[in-house]
């Protein structure tokens, strides 16, 4: 076949600019953020109030914002439902608060270790010897990695099978990462995985001899007067509930959206605890958290640890 003729059947070349420019138009009007590209070309709103309200338009069930500045009055602002269903507006509902719930985890953690019942150079084989072999450099991997993520160890919630189980084990969860690679050697570098507070919740409960979560509520939540605060989802009154936690299936009957919801109501893995009503005027300072917590251990981990001070946790809203 000759040049001329290979040329012949190619198409010109102003046609293939016709289509260039159809799937380069067609792909920024389909595949560009516009919705977040207006939110933030337009200008803010003039209070915090009327943002609220603009944000109600990108179709979340409610909103909730508190806001707590030392020295002024404290503001709350409310958008949206707290159920949709039976049109009952956003105001103090009790929400779940997610992995901030970890903050208390490590709280605890930091007050067994200043109570001498724990210790962070102590690793995961010297706490369950059964998992040697199970999960990578379980010998080397130590209380001080797991709290600041730095394990290596792979996070059981993104395997695709936790979607299969139905138990309310938290063992089960954790046999998910059961002779997986490690992610990295441990210390190598940081890596978020709920896995690691998993264990830690594990170690904690051996410790303690009974579930940390009755830990956390006698010493954490009921010494600091966190009545607005709750250990377990089973301590509290699911009506009271922002819908976004829970599904109705009829009146005064709900169901839990999700196994892993499921788990931290009924096992109360990490994360588990849920916040009412954001400003009670219930603060603690840092340093009045540090005091009760601390005590003669000025670790690095236990100054982190005062991070999960009342005066943060309380004013969770969304």
């Amino acid at each position: 076949m000759s040049t001329s003729d290979i040329t012949k059947k190619r198409p010109p070349v102003w046609l293939l600019r016709i289509i260039a420019t159809i799937v380069a138009v067609g792909s920024i009007v389909i595949f560009a953020p516009w919705l977040s590209a207006v939110a933030n070309l337009k200008p803010l709103p003039d209070t915090v109030q009327e943002q609220v309200d603009d944000a109600i338009n990108f179709e979340p069930d409610g909103i909730i914002v508190y806001v707590d500045r030392i020295g002024e009055g404290p503001q709350f602002y409310a958008a949206g439902w707290k159920d949709r269903e039976l049109l009952i507006p956003a105001d103090h509902a009790l929400f779940k608060i997610a992995s901030i719930s970890k903050l208390y985890i490590a709280a605890a953690t930091a007050m067994l270790i200043s109570d001498n019942q724990l210790d962070l150079d102590d690793t995961v084989a010297d706490y369950f010897p059964e998992l040697v072999g199970k999960i990578k450099y379980a010998d080397r991997i130590t209380l001080r990695m797991l709290l600041q993520h730095r394990s290596g160890i792979p996070n059981w919630d993104e395997d695709p099978d936790r979607w299969a189980i139905s138990s309310t084990d938290v063992n089960d969860y954790l046999g998910l990462v059961f002779d997986d690679p490690a992610d990295f050697e441990p210390g190598d570098r940081y890596d978020y995985s709920n896995t690691n507070y998993l264990l830690i919740g594990n170690i904690l409960d051996q410790a303690l001899g009974y579930h940390h979560q009755l830990y956390l509520r006698r010493e954490i939540l009921d010494s600091l007067g966190l009545t607005s605060t709750f250990a377990l989802l089973t301590d509290v009154d699911l009506a009271r509930v922002s819908s976004g936690v829970y599904r109705r299936t009829g009146p005064k009957k709900y169901s839990w959206r999700s196994t892993y919801i499921s788990l931290s109501l009924k096992a109360g893995v990490p994360p588990g605890l849920v916040v009412k009503q954001a400003g009670q005027n219930e603060r603690t300072t840092r340093a009045e958290y540090a005091d009760n917590i601390a005590g003669d251990n000025d670790d690095k981990i236990l100054e982190d640890a005062t991070e999960s001070k009342k005066e943060s946790t309380e004013q969770v809203a969304l």
